[in-house]
């Protein structure tokens, strides 16, 4: 025949958003060639060497037509290698050596090597997820992805070579069978807060700040353990809810961080950028926008150690997730929304030399270098800490002291305290009232810093296991609020 034109199905990823993709292929009588059409990205381009040689190491006969592939919507940027395969199958089903309607019953997503293997691609879950929408149930992708498909709960079929993908659509032999995963292995247990020993004001700090979900600022000297207390939030954190599992496991998918051996993120992630990161590697961005370490940290934890230290671009691009939850990423093409709720813990020094605050140090910072060093972090962006601790350098008793309260007890007590929070907002005494109304004169503090003060008091109370927030609980809030201006 002439002309023979065959579809198979994928998705393409805006953002978290999987769009319906037909790859159809098209063969007619000409010179052969190859061609790839509906805008499509230089990896997708470079489809073209990867399906040839794929088709031919599968021992597979390579059309000697002219072929055609057009991605359909036409007006859709289609960027990276997972149409690989779908590619594949579409001109093996337009040159009839697989039957074409048992393609299009398939969604498919996976890159292919130049010796026909089929190599996992980021963004499976959200794939399976688009197809399972529109009730194509059955997914052909590479073997290891199919634990992170399954949680899709669509038909996964997974294929190791493009040889068994072949077999399978005519009907020849099933794939390898797939084992479900249910039992996934569990996440590496974090740092114990057991290990930090003696700041029990810090300590304090962390625990409020997990059972509020409040944002953290440790401030001090090098060496006082500002970024040890840090890592050790997550260990105190509740474990993330079914949907939230399923949520920030689609957002590492995407990126293409999920390791094969753990395709399920069951804790709260945990993010720890260094400093030299960029705007984009900071909130996401790209040709085709991909999630930041913002949205890495989504239901977890985003440290920013030695935050002065980080381009200020890419600090106050933080200051809208963390008013907003959400990172909306605008291009020419098209509009990308990354969720970005996340509890934000930072750690500085209080000068550029270290010494301030320090008395075993003596700070050799000039008026101008301190004034450069704290114009580095905007207003905007301190006030939108909850809780801001001074970490001073521990004591020698201190330090050969037993080992302090593990993450385990801390845990619950936090469980508890979010428990009381979910219920309701505990109420506010007469006392706590006017405390509260003479710290905004004093400070003062802006309309958002009170509310705050009030969220930080409400923990206080709920980690007591008191029904109203009382006046000593609003001191504790405003002395972390402002350490230096409020005594008690």
């Amino acid at each position: 025949m002439a002309r023979v034109l065959a579809r198979s199905v994928t998705y393409a990823l805006i953002g978290l958003e999987p769009r319906r993709v037909e790859v159809e292929a098209h063969l007619q009588r000409g010179v052969p060639g190859f061609a790839i059409v509906g805008l499509a990205d230089r990896a997708c381009q470079e489809a073209k060497e990867r399906v040839r040689s794929g088709i031919a190491s599968a021992e597979l006969e390579w059309p000697l037509r002219r072929i055609t592939v057009n991605l359909a919507p036409a007006e859709l940027r289609k960027v990276g290698s997972g149409f690989d395969l779908p590619i594949a199958l579409s001109i093996l089903a337009a040159s009839r050596q697989v039957p074409a309607e048992r393609v299009a019953e398939h969604a498919a997503f996976g890159e292919l090597a130049l010796d026909g293997r089929v190599r996992p691609v980021g963004g499976v879950l959200a794939v399976a997820e688009g197809a399972k929408a529109e009730g194509l149930v059955r997914l052909v992708c590479a073997s290891e992805s199919a634990a992170e498909a399954e949680l899709a709960a669509v038909d996964v079929v997974p294929v190791r070579h493009l040889a068994e993908a072949v077999a399978y659509l005519r009907g020849e032999r099933d794939p390898p069978p797939y084992e479900s995963r249910n039992g996934h292995p569990p996440a590496p247990a974090a740092p114990d807060l057991g290990d930090v020993l003696g700041q029990q004001r810090a300590r304090r700090a962390l625990e409020l700040a997990a059972a509020g979900g409040h944002n953290l600022l440790l401030a001090g000297p090098p060496g006082t353990g500002k970024t040890m207390l840090g890592r050790r939030l997550p260990g105190i954190l509740p474990p993330l809810q079914r949907e939230e599992v399923i949520e920030v496991t689609r957002i590492h998918s995407v990126a293409g961080v999920l390791r094969p051996d753990r395709p399920l993120v069951a804790a709260p992630p945990f993010r720890a950028p260094h400093h030299s990161a960029s705007v984009a590697a900071i909130v996401g961005g790209g040709v085709g926008p991909r999630p930041g370490e913002a949205s890495l940290a989504h239901r977890g934890v985003l440290l920013l150690d030695e935050l002065p230290e980080f381009a200020r671009p890419a600090l106050e691009a933080l200051r809208q997730p963390l008013e907003d939850g959400t990172i909306s990423i605008a291009r020419a093409g098209g509009q990308a929304l990354f969720p970005a709720r996340f509890q934000l813990v930072a750690t500085m020094n209080l000068c550029p030399c270290g010494g301030r605050g320090d008395p075993a140090a003596e700070c050799s910072c000039s008026p101008q270098r301190l004034a450069a060093f704290r114009d580095k972090l905007s207003r905007a962006l301190v006030d939108r800490f909850d809780l801001v601790v001074t970490v001073p350098r521990p004591r020698a008793h201190e330090l050969e002291a037993e080992r302090g309260e593990r993450s385990a007890a801390v845990l619950a007590r936090v469980l508890a305290a979010r428990e009381r929070l979910a219920e309701a907002l505990p109420g506010r005494t007469k006392a706590a009232d006017d405390l509260l109304s003479r710290a905004v004169e004093r400070v003062p503090l802006s309309a958002r810093g009170r509310a705050r003060v009030a969220r930080v008091a409400a923990t206080a109370a709920a980690l007591a296991g008191n029904d109203t927030v009382e006046a000593e609980h609003v001191a504790e809030a405003l002395a972390y609020r402002t350490p230096r201006e409020i005594a008690a």
